[in-house]
């Protein structure tokens, strides 16, 4: 038992200092990004976009302004968009469609990269995480009920308050979305540290197998599927292109498991982050898997397609 202790309680010592060197990257993304979109909204530059892009967006049922945010995750962290998000006036029905479109679409220049270590196409991957949030924004769109209902509740209108007016209430909810994170952020590295001290990962990942057929996957993808949908993409990336070399999954395969975690990975990190805002689990959980499970299945269709027809 005191064994038990000092490993858990060195799993715990472990993960803080990563945890806090973590977050303190993620508030120097949050509070400059977040600061500027609510000043561009003061000063009327959001209105400008806004009123160009709405055309395009209003088809998937969301305002033009909300561009900002799905561009801006299309090239950074998922918390930069977040932080962007927070900083807008949107009901809770277009939050959800939004945050589906950024769960599908976010920091793909490195992670389109990780994924072409593992004989996926960076450029290929890029189109098909853009492509897939609009499908599934379009879905949603049609299938979600009308609502009215705020998100985050409380948004100060940008027009007609005081600089002052602004500020505060920018450091309220950035101030409110940062000690999420950290509550997050911190509970994920000791369960991560946990995982891995006492060779949880294989064990849990191995009764996934059947899982992996609905899927469309590989038996063997499974510790792959876990890893990736615990700590992430890259992360998973990295194991993945270490089993490749090692003779353990073919390209093929890699690749199979690559179209899958495009669009479903980090399901734990991600879903714990929307959640704490107010988006629904279910939407989250259930509309990532089932799109996913639509591209792999398609994806093989198409290849066994092509051998047929040669």
């Amino acid at each position: 038992m005191k064994v038990f202790s000092q490993r858990l309680f060195g799993c715990i010592k472990l993960a803080l200092p990563k945890s806090a060197k973590m977050c303190l990257w993620l508030f120097e993304i949050i509070l400059p990004l977040s600061l500027l979109v609510r000043l561009l909204q003061y000063y009327g530059v959001v209105g400008y976009l806004a009123d160009f892009l709405h055309p395009f967006f209003n088809l998937v049922g969301l305002p033009g302004e909300t561009a900002i945010v799905f561009v801006t995750s299309v090239f950074l962290p998922l918390y930069a968009a977040i932080a962007v998000m927070t900083s807008l006036v949107m009901s809770l029905r277009e939050t959800t469609i939004l945050t589906l479109m950024c769960l599908l679409a976010h920091n793909l220049p490195v992670e389109c990269a990780v994924t072409k270590k593992t004989g996926s196409s960076f450029i290929g991957m890029f189109i098909l995480r853009v492509m897939m949030a609009f499908v599934v924004a379009f879905f949603l769109n049609i299938v979600l009920p009308q609502s009215d209902v705020p998100f985050m509740q409380v948004v100060v209108a940008v027009h007609d308050v005081s600089i002052i007016s602004l500020l505060t209430a920018w450091l309220h909810t950035s101030l409110s979305l940062i000690l999420t994170i950290v509550l997050i952020v911190t509970g994920l590295m000791v369960l991560q540290r946990i995982l891995m001290e006492f060779n949880l990962i294989e064990v849990i990942s191995r009764p996934l197998r059947p899982l992996m057929k609905l899927f469309g996957l590989p038996d063997n993808s499974s510790f792959l599927w876990f890893v990736g949908n615990l700590v992430g993409l890259a992360y998973g990336g990295t194991i993945m292109a270490d089993m490749v070399e090692e003779g353990k999954l073919s390209l093929e395969d890699s690749n199979m498991v690559n179209h899958h975690l495009a669009i479903s990975h980090s399901l734990l990190e991600d879903t714990l982050l929307f959640v704490a805002l107010g988006i629904p689990i279910g939407i989250i959980v259930g509309t990532r898997v089932l799109f996913a499970m639509a591209v792999v299945w398609g994806r093989k269709l198409i290849v066994m397609r092509c051998i047929y027809r040669k």
